[in-house]
């Protein structure tokens, strides 16, 4: 058998309302619907080759092989869509990102959705956006909602066939901007992967999760009537609230550092004072600023501004996770 090859493109997404905690850890099953943007200035490209002969999977990201504990997982997502194909072959794959891994930007999230469409076109598989989103979910939950643009929601379900993200709202929906404060590009100490696991000793899950659908709902319909003051209201809560399970978890994770509070005081007084924009912080310091494209270039300026800020991107809504050439 020939080698197969195939390479994908796909973003990472924000989440305006956050999932934290799984039902089914090992089907990433989440215990909570959630609402995203895709970050179409974001992205990772992958490569995966399939070659005959190859004893073990190799890969490269950025440049530089990936540590044993990804490689397993990685392994084990390919191992997934081999049993699929009726395929033994292993993979060569190559990926580049142009934003930094592990540092809260969603990067597992674009990775595996790449991979996922990659490898699944590279085997001649044809599968349907759905069955890709809950495929790229067992790799990471959030890469359910990279396969698609725009703003997604992502049903929990409570199995494999259930748990799957679809489209709300295409790109050009709403103008929004993330201009994304970047105040630390060192890798979690502790990912989300683990993080997830310990959503359920804090006290206050219960009522996060209780409380889950009406903010979804507050946030879809912030999002059909593109009204950003409702929009802000329920996604700087629902982040609150996230982070507050994090803090109150045995061990506590303690993701925020003084610059993350600085900006976060910040974008409070500059709504306040007339700026459409509020913030949103996935697990990690580096704080997602949402706002609209009119007043996205003074919220750059400002950021950048700031004491403690060390890089900041700025993304618009992105299209789907797609075949590329390589």
């Amino acid at each position: 058998m020939n080698e197969r090859s195939a390479t994908a493109l796909a973003h990472p997404n924000i989440a305006l309302i956050k999932y934290w905690g799984n039902l089914d850890a090992k089907l990433r099953i989440p215990l909570n619907d959630s609402i995203s943007m895709t970050l179409g200035a974001l992205e990772t490209r992958t490569r995966v080759t399939f070659l005959p002969g190859l004893e073990n999977d190799q890969f490269l990201l950025n440049g530089q092989a990936v540590d044993p504990t990804s490689a397993a997982r990685l392994s084990a997502h390919l191992d997934h869509i081999r049993e699929l194909a009726g395929s033994s072959m292993r993979a060569r794959v190559t990926s580049e990102s142009n934003f930094p891994a592990s540092a809260g930007l969603a990067s597992s999230a674009a990775g595996f959705a790449a991979l996922t469409l990659a490898a699944t076109a590279a085997l001649g598989l044809d599968l349907e956006p759905r069955q890709l989103s809950r495929l790229a979910r067992r790799g990471s939950g959030s890469a359910a909602r990279s396969i698609f643009g725009g703003f997604v929601e992502w049903i929990a379900g409570e199995s494999d066939e259930t748990s799957y993200a679809q489209p709300i709202a295409p790109p050009d929906h709403w103008d929004l901007v993330d201009v994304i404060a970047m105040v630390s590009r060192e890798p979690k100490a502790v990912g989300s992967t683990a993080g997830h696991s310990l959503a359920s000793t804090s006290p206050l899950q219960r009522c996060r999760i209780q409380d889950a659908q009406r903010r979804v709902q507050a946030c879809k319909h912030a999002i059909a009537a593109r009204n950003f003051s409702q929009l802000a209201a329920i996604v700087e809560q629902d982040s609150n609230m996230m982070h507050a399970i994090m803090m109150t978890s045995t061990p506590p994770l303690l993701y925020w550092l003084p610059q993350t509070l600085a900006i976060m005081h910040s974008v409070v007084s500059w709504r306040q004072a007339g700026l459409r924009v509020c913030y949103t912080i996935d697990a990690g310091p580096n704080v997602h600023c949402i706002t609209t494209a009119q007043d996205a270039p003074e919220i750059l300026r400002r950021l950048q501004a700031m004491e403690g800020v060390r890089r900041v991107y700025a993304s618009p809504p992105g299209g789907p996770a797609r075949l590329v050439e390589p």
